[in-house]
């Protein structure tokens, strides 16, 4: 009875022992935390680009990397939670979608090391995302290009109105450069800021009865977040809107020129597999920016506002709902 007794408990102590080598020599997968600021159709874009530019670059998901994907619903205090879990859980690699994402998981990433990638951030140096190991792309808007669109569409407007969120970096940044370039197209910029998405629909209110002639969408969220009940304020009194990117166009902005954010986060989604391969590290690879833009327009919504497409730029211009 004692030798048979022997014999099970050896072969339950060899049986532990060959588990526990074989858990000890499996391949731990990379764990990618994602954090989007929130849900709309170009931060959606942004996220399928990202893992597509993952895939592009040869990495296969569940063997070179799992994803853990959360949604922050435009709530600062959320996006902290969920870059310190990241944090807590020693994911190998970050991705904050938008600038109150991507600064949260910098700062829970920090203290151990744990590399940033961002992207959908317009000024990577206001938001102080362009030192330490973090790196991503840039959508800087072409604000230029974008008064020089506007000035063609109208020739008689004088004045721009723009929403923008007051504590994001990237939007106050975008409406320094609104105001410095304008005069030199003739136009003055009427800038209503905003705390909150709650207060979005309101200053709509505001900007309309100060009189603008047309509004400029920034690539801010808290507005994006709201984009259809600003169009149909701004369709009944017959100002047209311009957006930033082709996704708002698409809901109805007249035209736009701007990015397009799939093709962005395929970008970041690149940079980030070469430092999972061990290629780069983020200090090693400076922030990218989009190089060339696109015109996107919205035919029935120029239509409707009585606007056409100059000849000159009808042979680039890209149909958004196309």
């Amino acid at each position: 009875m004692k030798t048979n007794l022997k014999k099970v408990f050896a072969l339950i102590f060899a049986a532990m022992f060959v588990f526990c080598f074989a858990a000890c020599g499996e391949k731990k997968v990379p764990v990618i935390g994602i954090s989007q600021y929130g849900e709309h159709e170009s931060l959606d874009n942004c996220r399928e680009g990202f893992l597509q530019g993952l895939k592009d670059a040869g990495l296969v998901e569940g063997t070179d990397y799992t994803i853990d994907y959360q949604n922050a619903g435009f709530d600062d205090n959320i996006t902290k939670q969920i870059a310190e879990s990241f944090s807590a859980n020693n994911v190998a690699l970050m991705c904050g979608i938008a600038t109150p994402s991507a600064t949260a998981c910098y700062a829970a990433a920090e203290n151990k090391d744990i590399p940033v990638i961002f992207t959908a951030i317009t000024d990577p140096v206001q938001a102080k995302l362009d030192t330490g190991n973090v790196t991503g792309t840039s959508d800087k808007l072409a604000v230029e290009g974008q008064l020089e669109l506007i000035r063609a569409l109208q020739p008689e407007a004088k004045t721009i109105g723009i929403l923008y969120t007051t504590s994001e970096p990237n939007s106050v940044s975008a409406i320094a450069e609104y105001e410095e370039k304008a005069p030199a197209y003739g136009f003055t910029i009427e800038a209503v800021g905003v705390t909150a998405q709650s207060e979005v629909v309101q200053a709509c209110d505001t900007l309309l009865a100060r009189g603008v002639d047309c509004m400029s969408n920034l690539t801010d969220n808290n507005v994006v977040g709201v984009l259809p009940a600003i169009l149909e304020k701004t369709n009944a009194k017959s100002i047209p809107v311009y957006g930033s990117e082709i996704e708002q166009v698409k809901k109805g902005c007249v035209a736009s020129i701007g990015i397009d954010y799939y093709e962005l986060g395929r970008q970041t989604g690149q940079m980030a597999a070469k430092v999972l391969k061990g290629e780069a590290t983020c200090e090693e690879m400076p922030y990218e920016t989009i190089s060339e833009y696109g015109l996107y327009v919205n035919y029935t919504a120029l239509t409707e506002m009585g606007l056409t497409l100059p000849e000159e730029l009808a042979g680039r211009a890209i149909d958004a709902n196309a």
